[in-house]
């Protein structure tokens, strides 16, 4: 049962201070550290097809498709550079990170503004003459927040485009939200400040409330519900989130080996760790990439094209993958995968494809906006599966 009253009149006066500080200060930290740490230095911008938020993206653009993180700020507040040190750090990293807000902006903002970040990425990625054409990942997509910003993510963690969510020092406020826990299919992380955070006592409620089966991470680090998204390069909150999304949204299991298993990095402190349902791979946990394997196939039509499939997550009764994409040596004006499942696995779920059957040969299509491909250029698609997801086949068509 949630201590409804007062933790949420607590989290409600943190949220308050949050947006007057922002709203007075109308600056970023003054130590943020240039670029980041990462090997793209990293700043931000924004964008005249996506008002009202800051975008942080590499200086320069690296010839890897960059995943994409959508982020709400601490107190709901729409400056898009509230928590700048520790979103430039993960851009550094090979991320398109999207906050909420204007860069020092003012007022408050709604969960409605992450959907509209998703849906600049992927039509910006497809969008012809877009500095983005054809450079985001966005079949691998984390949304997350800090304190307010953390409910503004639970409210579109069932978006189907959503590989991950991420919630830093925050909790569900009222037991009526619940659904929202009980609506969570795909992998979930907490990074919490510890029981001096005023979010923990609702953290460890939504922990405790969680989906069987669902792969689950938290983290609890003694620095209270403020965290360190100010000090340089974002801290140790930063330093972890890189961790976890090169782990989630890049398949880098060195990264995930700090959150699985009884000897895991943050295992060893300073962090306290608590864990549900984590593998590395599929199975059991281990030390290897997910099982892959590539279809190239030769179609007629109008151009040739190629499709590769990966399996992104597996956990016990369940695997999230992603099938790529990739033009030959002429253009593709449509395209069309014919995937086949393993035996005992099915699709629940998909984006980025329109799909026709479930289980067994599955057959998957363009979306409108994804399906005109240059010469060498790729799109992706995704879908979360129940079963196992090793094994499967894909060959590509033209269409």
């Amino acid at each position: 049962m949630r201590r409804t009253s007062k933790i949420s009149t607590g989290l409600a006066a943190v949220v308050v201070s949050f947006t007057a500080a922002v709203v007075a200060l109308g600056t970023t930290p003054a130590d943020a550290a240039v670029g980041g740490s990462g090997p793209y230095p990293a700043d931000y911008e924004t964008s005249a097809g996506l008002p009202d938020h800051t975008i942080y993206r590499p200086q320069t653009l690296p010839s890897e498709p960059l995943p994409v993180l959508v982020w709400g700020n601490g107190g709901c507040a729409a400056s898009g550079t509230a928590q700048v040190n520790f979103l430039r750090e993960i851009s550094s990293h090979g991320f398109l990170a999207i906050a909420n807000g204007a860069p020092n902006g003012s007022g408050s903002t709604t969960s409605r503004m992450l959907t509209q970040s998703l849906d600049w990425a992927v039509a910006e990625n497809t969008r012809a003459g877009s500095k983005y054409y054809g450079r985001l990942d966005t079949s691998k997509i984390a949304v997350a927040g800090f304190s307010c910003g953390g409910l503004e993510a639970y409210a579109v963690s069932a978006d189907p485009r959503i590989t991950t969510t991420m919630i830093f020092s925050s909790g569900l406020l009222n037991d009526a939200d619940d659904y929202q826990l009980r609506g969570l299919t795909r992998p979930i992380a907490y990074f919490i400040g510890g029981p001096s955070d005023i979010a923990y006592p609702n953290a460890i409620d939504d922990w405790g409330k969680l989906p069987a089966g669902l792969p689950a991470f938290m983290g609890n680090l003694n620095v209270g519900h403020g965290g360190t998204y100010d000090q340089p390069n974002g801290g140790e909150f930063g330093r972890v989130a890189v961790l976890y999304l090169k782990w989630r949204l890049k398949g880098d299991v060195t990264a995930g080996a700090n959150f699985v298993g009884a000897d895991c990095g943050l295992c060893r402190g300073p962090w306290t760790v608590q864990q549900k349902n984590l593998t590395l791979g599929g199975g059991a946990p281990s030390t290897t990439p997910p099982p892959t394997s590539t279809s190239p196939t030769p179609p007629p039509g109008d151009g040739v094209c190629s499709a590769a499939y990966s399996v992104q997550n597996q956990w016990n009764g369940g695997f999230v993958a992603a099938v790529t994409v990739t033009a030959g040596s002429t253009a593709l004006n449509g395209w069309r995968v014919t995937l086949g499942l393993p035996a005992g696995a099915s699709i629940s779920s998909a984006w980025n494809a329109v799909v026709s059957g479930t289980s067994g040969t599955v057959t998957m299509t363009n979306q409108s906006y994804n399906g005109r491909l240059s010469a060498g250029q790729s799109a992706s698609f995704g879908f979360q599966g129940v079963g196992s997801g090793g094994g499967a086949t894909v060959t590509c068509a033209a269409s």
